[in-house]
């Protein structure tokens, strides 16, 4: 089974010019999670979105990266230590680049 959180928005002082570090930007990160099928109809039975929301947040506020690649690493590889979840991918996007409508980074764990 496979639970999605898609644009979950994250404030973070990223990247590699000293000016986004400083002021910051949203950041929109995409998770897919391969986990068991629920043997109940309880939130218990599965992997609660909202734990993957926290984890998320947490490691989007832990640090400053300067790349994407290193945040959806972090990131991926803080849910594929959950014990529920078998597979993880986190897309991390950046919008409002100069030249592009956004830029973004997959990782992918198992």
């Amino acid at each position: 089974m496979i639970v999605q959180i898609h644009g979950l928005e994250v404030f973070g002082r990223h990247g590699v010019g000293e000016e986004e570090r400083e002021q910051g930007q949203s950041f929109f990160v995409d998770v897919a999670l391969t986990v068991d099928e629920p043997e109940a109809d309880t939130i218990e039975a599965t992997f609660d979105y909202r734990r993957a929301r926290d984890l998320v947040r947490a490691v989007n506020d832990r640090e400053r990266y300067m790349l994407l690649e290193s945040l959806a690493a972090a990131a991926a590889d803080v849910l594929i230590a959950e014990p529920q979840v078998h597979e993880v991918t986190v897309t991390v996007r950046k919008p409002g680049v100069a030249w592009a409508e956004w830029t973004a980074v997959t990782v992918s764990r198992s």
